[in-house]
């Protein structure tokens, strides 16, 4: 009897303790009874039948996610490869759909996900698919959506974490790209340059027309004195020619001296002897007086005269003037 009753609290309480399970947070136990489902049980200390109900299954509630790789070609015919992340989780309410509608979620999950990106990614050329990225995306939620609620699942969020062409496409890309920005520096080095020769050729025109300014104001009063000059020497006895003449000597005097002054200069002047000055000078002075008494004879000379009877004209060679008409 000893023995018997032992082996029958022992058996008692293997029974009793057989009664009681543990669900813990974030989960969900399903209980069968003879194979027939019989409750959803959460988080906490939960009670069954012993022998008669048994746990069939475990269902986590958490946000799962699922890494799904994917090779198909765009529409220029490039060959790449994308990275789709699926963050997915059981809705609470809809567990026995989730444990008894589907047996392998993942691999469902991943035969929608290549359904939609092989049809939407056909549809654009590969810069537009790095682009767009956001809009596969946003397809393959939709569409996820739309066929996993009926089994319990909750697609949160779908993310395109990588788009990778081949090595040989990224490189033409690459040098594309570099040719770009090197045209691009091209064009601003350009510009660069045209504005600083703009700029030269406004200040080199700035400069020549202060020059030229320079130049005239130097001009004037170079002529304003020479005509003081020529008043100061009228007035003690020297005729206008004679002092042209002195003016321009002492000027051929003045020119000599500046070349003179520069120890690098290689100019020659001939003739240069003590005497050019007084030849000059009296060559000058001779000219002149020959100019006035030219000048004097010209004026005395008559004028050109036209008869109404066709009878002989006086002329002048040096009289420009019209003739006049005579009576008769």
């Amino acid at each position: 009897m000893g023995t018997a009753f032992i082996i029958l609290i022992v058996f008692g309480l293997f029974i009793l303790l057989s009664s009681f399970f543990t669900v813990k947070q974030q989960t969900s136990v399903i209980v069968e009874r003879f194979g027939k489902f019989t409750s959803v049980r959460n988080s906490g200390l939960q009670l069954k039948i012993p022998i008669i109900d048994r746990i069939a299954g475990r269902v986590n509630l958490k946000i799962q996610q699922l890494d799904v790789l994917i090779e198909t070609q765009t529409k220029d015919n490039v060959f790449i490869k994308m990275k789709v992340s699926v963050q997915f989780k059981v809705i609470q309410e809809h567990v026995y759909e989730a444990f008894y509608k589907l047996e392998y979620p993942h691999d469902q999950i991943t035969a929608y996900v290549f359904d939609v990106v092989r049809a939407e990614v056909p549809k654009l050329i590969l810069d537009d698919v790095f682009v767009r990225k956001d809009d596969i995306a946003i397809a393959v939620k939709r569409e996820l959506n739309e066929a996993m609620t009926t089994y319990g699942y909750d697609i949160i969020n779908t993310l395109v974490t990588d788009i990778d062409p081949d090595i040989q496409v990224k490189n033409a890309m690459n040098r594309i790209n570099a040719a770009e920005r090197e045209k691009t520096a091209a064009m601003f080095e350009s510009e660069a340059q045209r504005i600083r020769i703009v700029a030269k050729a406004k200040a080199e025109a700035e400069s020549k027309k202060l020059q030229g300014q320079g130049i005239a104001d130097q001009r004037r009063e170079i002529a304003r004195g020479l005509v003081e000059s020529v008043e100061v020497l009228n007035n003690v006895g020297i005729n206008s020619q004679e002092a042209s003449a002195l003016i321009v000597i002492t000027q051929h005097y003045d020119t000599l001296q500046a070349i003179g002054a520069d120890t690098n200069s290689n100019l020659i002047l001939l003739p240069n002897s003590p005497q050019a000055a007084s030849d000059m000078l009296n060559s000058m002075v001779t000219s002149f007086s020959a100019s006035n008494i030219i000048g004097e004879e010209m004026k005395r000379q008559p004028r050109k005269v036209k008869k109404t009877n066709n009878s002989d004209i006086n002329y002048n060679p040096s009289d420009t003037s019209e003739p006049t008409e005579t009576a008769q």
